[in-house]
């Protein structure tokens, strides 16, 4: 029976939003647009921080106690003195992150804007200034796109209505069933998207019925990821999506600032991830969880700049590309550009392949040309440093069994020459040579799930 309410709850939405001739989907010149971006950052940051809980979802099943502890308490102490959001912005452009992704409004209903529709907001705080506003002007400064979390769901709209707090687990949950709650999103939504410039970008988690039509409508250029295209937390499709889709992951094991128990991944990690989405056409919207007083941790801030050094050397196989017709071959992924044949075959270094040491590699699904060209992105292949005349050229030799290619890993970025980090090469003017046998387009080879 719930299932079936929850139906009609869906279809209701999607005739109504058809009679009134909204638009229901995004531009597909916008969503190629948003698949050049490739990397983002996601900002999970409320004034629950305080306290190192997980964002707004320790007040589902509360007692009453806590609940007004929750809400009347919190907002009285935070007061973030040591906010930079220039220094963010700064870090974000650095680590080669193209848009921004801040939560506006997480399920507890605390506005980070200075919104007319509730007072459980940043602006009856210590802080008392539209800490959104001053997030959204630094990043668009360093030339950085604009996108928006937002929950229609609302636990403190919930609370104030004697609604049972949770998610998705009764009618009055979904906006298009609760009126109410409705006209209170899109009242929220009409501040959002008209007081705030131009925004790019527009994560749903929650309800989008109705909610994703409006914002197009006030905004017909947004794109609408959450909602409206898949985006997986914390894992991975197997194989490539068709059309755009974005992975969210966290630095450590939880969304907002966790101060304690909370191990956070490794930089060759976080690369890692960052190479396979973009191996298998999606976009990675990685997390920072700021802490209460306005500061980035150092553990995410150094990953960041870890990010940025590998950025900064490979961004040209991560910015502008496509799935290439294999994703992998072994423990080596492949991108493509967006335009021409050219070809990014990114490689496991460190101990694997160390720094001034010479490495043959055979791509059984490259096919090279008379114009076959091949540089390691970073590196002159010239000179290794203090190695007086070590050969350090790239040969490569088109061969019945696949493009072979032996280079030589040159390029100094720590001081102990360890720095461990994929190195990519990249190969222009190849065509793709299907191995016997093959399925198809797109096939993965030597293990990949």
């Amino acid at each position: 029976m719930k299932n079936r309410v929850l139906l009609i709850i869906a279809l209701s939405s999607f005739l109504c939003c058809m009679l009134q001739g909204q638009q229901n989907t995004n531009k597909p010149e916008r969503e190629q647009w948003f698949m050049d971006l490739g990397f983002g950052m996601f900002i999970h940051w409320s004034m629950d921080s305080q306290v190192g809980a997980v964002i707004s979802h320790s007040m589902a099943g509360a007692s009453n106690d806590y609940l007004d502890r929750f809400i009347n308490d919190l907002p009285k102490t935070f007061n973030p003195k040591n906010f930079d959001p220039d220094e963010w912005a700064i870090l974000a452009k650095l680590a080669g992150m193209k848009y921004v992704v801040f939560t506006s409004k997480h399920h507890s209903g605390f506005c980070m804007w200075d919104t007319k529709t509730t007072d459980f907001s940043i602006m009856n705080t210590p802080y008392g200034k539209d800490i959104m506003k001053e997030i959204l002007d630094a990043f668009r400064k360093q030339g950085i796109a604009i996108g928006l979390y937002y929950s229609p769901e609302d636990f403190h709209y919930f609370y104030k209505h004697n609604i049972p707090l949770g998610r998705l687990q009764d009618p009055q949950h979904f906006p298009a069933s609760n009126p109410g709650l409705m006209a209170y999103d899109k009242a929220q939504l009409k501040e959002l998207f008209t007081n705030y410039g131009k925004i790019d970008i527009f994560f749903i988690d929650g309800p989008e019925q109705g909610i994703k039509e409006y914002a197009w409508e006030l905004q017909p250029d947004i794109v609408v990821t959450r909602g409206q295209m898949q985006t997986p937390e914390q894992r991975l499709p197997n194989a490539p999506v068709v059309g755009p889709w974005e992975s969210c992951y966290t630095m450590g094991t939880d969304w907002q600032y966790k101060p304690t128990n909370d191990p956070h991944k490794s930089g060759l990690e976080i690369i890692n991830t960052l190479i396979e989405i973009r191996a298998k056409g999606g976009n990675f919207l990685l997390n920072i969880g700021p802490k209460p007083n306005g500061e980035i941790q150092i553990e995410q801030e150094a990953l960041l700049r870890e990010i940025a050094l590998w950025n900064m050397v490979n961004g040209e196989a991560i910015y502008n590309t496509r799935a290439w017709e294999t994703t992998r071959e072994g423990d080596i992924w492949f991108t493509r550009a967006k335009e021409g044949n050219t070809v990014y075959a990114l490689i496991p270094a460190g101990t694997e392949w160390r720094y001034g040491s010479r490495k043959e590699f055979v791509f059984r699904t490259l096919e090279g040309t008379e114009r076959t060209k091949v540089s390691i992105l970073g590196y002159a292949s010239e000179l290794v440093e203090y190695r007086a005349g070590m050969d350090a050229k790239i040969y490569t030799s088109n061969t019945p069994i696949g493009l072979v290619i032996s280079a030589v890993n040159g390029h100094r970025l720590y001081t102990d020459n360890q720095w461990p980090n994929p190195v990519t090469l990249k190969i222009e003017n190849v065509n793709y040579k299907p191995l016997m046998g093959s399925a198809g387009r797109r096939s993965n080879i030597d293990g990949a799930q």
